[in-house]
């Protein structure tokens, strides 16, 4: 359709041109001694145009023919460029593919035939790269080596290959080199956010917590990190921070954080210790109070229950409000439990242990029961809480077969029986043998996998009215467990088991 339009466009011309010069009837003479010539005036108009279009021609065909080896030069040089294009795409889907045996292939023909320097580079990495996800570390490094040689030249070049190094040292566990690689890049601009972000992973490794703090204020300044990854961040080095100044920078350390990070779990772990071995139990308890309103962590809850005597009333008032929020958390219970035993209230506690251990069974809960028993003297109870405790952290440990030439030993006492799962037929004892001693222990119900669960009332031989009988209503408990100092021996009458 061009073709058509252009061919009218030129017979439109033509017929313009011939009409325009038939009204023009002149003649042109040129005088060149001793010559004259004459010839009429149109076609000395034809003859003009004629003679400048075969001159224009003449002289583009002399600039193209001397302009030949220029243009032939670049042609080569576009070929070589097309040619280290594909050959260095080629290698880094081959590195991205994992297929690193053709990409070396590849990225050492780039490397053996081209000239430019950034194509040197990008190949060398390419190659570190796949030697260094092959473990070829030493390889690698000797190819690091020849890139930044490569790389001297241009800022640009310079900052990639580093940056691309600094995050495979990052990788293989090195990062003292990454950091020297990485902080005079810091240090000139601080405006590269990967830079900064392999900088900070850099120093968590190292354990820098102060250099931590800071590069992670500076990203979350800029935007350039997740939320939940800078409060991880913070939370370490926040707390690492507190422990390291103690109570002499605690204001200082202190003060630096926003509200929402005093509250964060390890945070206030740290502040709350810190407190603590100052002996400013009561802010230490107000540190973990306002954390625990935000977060229900156990790990709170646990250090809220340690405490001096002097301080546990406080403390056992606020746990029992939350209590009222969560009745059947197991470790508030425990809390709860541990509380009663700083402050000697060895009933209210051991109810709470065992509310506790009716939810979850574990360790911690028969580890103070075993300490409670003990300080009311019933050291039978308190043994077989220990051995049900070095049972979760050992396991199960097997039985010993002993010789059929010996006596059978009584191993009614031995703290390796940690059940009664695994003591023999003929010495497992009765549980109803096993009644509680104190009056406290009215809930108390057998720890024999055999037993019912739900607990037995118990009648002793001094009580004769109903109104002796024990209640399990956990709301209606009393404690009637006799205060602390008191010679059981001379009321019980249970034998004296003291040695004379």
């Amino acid at each position: 359709m061009r073709a058509w339009i252009w061919t009218l466009v030129v017979l439109i011309a033509a017929v313009t041109l011939a009409l325009v010069l038939r009204e023009h009837s002149g003649n042109v003479v040129v005088l060149v001694p001793p010559y004259r010539v004459s010839f009429g005036l149109n076609f000395a108009v034809v003859a003009a145009i004629v003679i400048f279009i075969v001159l224009y021609v003449t002289l583009r065909f002399i600039s193209w023919i001397s302009g030949s080896p220029e243009r032939f030069r670049l042609w080569r040089g576009r070929r070589a460029q097309n040619r280290d294009r594909a050959l260095l795409e080629s290698g880094w889907l081959n590195v991205l593919e994992g297929r690193y045996d053709q990409a070396e292939k590849d990225l050492s023909k780039l490397l053996a035939k081209t000239r430019s320097h950034s194509s040197r580079v990008l190949a060398g990495l390419a190659s570190a790269r796949a030697a260094h996800n092959q473990g070829e570390y030493q390889r690698r490094d000797e190819q690091f080596k020849q890139v930044q040689d490569e790389a001297a030249k241009d800022e640009r070049l310079k900052v990639a290959a580093a940056t691309a190094m600094a995050e495979m040292w990052l990788d293989q566990g090195n990062p003292q080199e990454a950091v020297a690689l990485l902080q005079p890049l810091q240090d000139v601009n601080a405006r590269f956010l990967h830079t900064t972000r392999l900088l900070l992973r850099a120093y968590r490794q190292l354990g820098q917590h102060d250099q931590v703090y800071e590069l992670t204020r500076l990203l979350v300044r800029r935007s350039a990190i997740d939320r939940d990854e800078a409060l991880a961040a913070i939370e370490e080095a926040a707390a690492a921070r507190i422990k390291a100044g103690g109570i002499e920078q605690f204001k200082t350390v202190w003060s630096d954080l926003r509200a929402d990070e005093k509250t964060l779990p390890i945070v206030a772990l740290a502040a709350a210790q810190v407190k603590a071995e100052a002996d400013e139990y009561d802010d230490a308890a107000r540190i973990l109070e306002a954390a625990i309103n935000v977060r229900f962590e156990p790990s709170l809850i646990m250090a809220y229950a340690n405490c001096t005597p002097e301080h546990y009333a406080r403390r056992l008032s606020k746990a029992e409000e939350w209590l009222r929020k969560y009745p059947n958390d197991a470790d508030l219970l425990a809390a709860l439990g541990q509380l009663c035993l700083t402050g000697q209230l060895w009933g209210q506690g051991e109810h709470y242990l065992k509310r506790s251990m009716k939810i979850r069974n574990d360790m911690r809960i028969h580890a103070l029961l075993g300490n409670l028993y003990d300080g009311l003297g019933r050291s039978q109870d308190a043994m077989r809480h220990w051995q049900l405790a070095s049972a979760v952290v050992v396991g199960a440990l097997p039985s010993v077969r002993t010789s059929r030439s010996l006596p059978a030993a009584d191993t009614q006492a031995d703290p390796d029986i940690v059940d009664t799962a695994f003591v023999p037929d003929a010495v497992i004892a009765d549980p109803a043998d096993e009644q509680p001693m104190a009056a406290s222990a009215a809930d108390f119900y057998s720890d024999d996998p055999a037993s019912p669960t739900p607990a037995v009332d118990v009648i002793t031989p001094s009580s004769t009215t109903p109104a002796a009988s024990s209640s399990n209503d956990d709301d209606e408990y009393f404690d009637s467990a006799l205060p602390p100092g008191v010679d059981t021996s001379i009321i019980s009458d249970r034998p004296d088991r003291r040695v004379d």
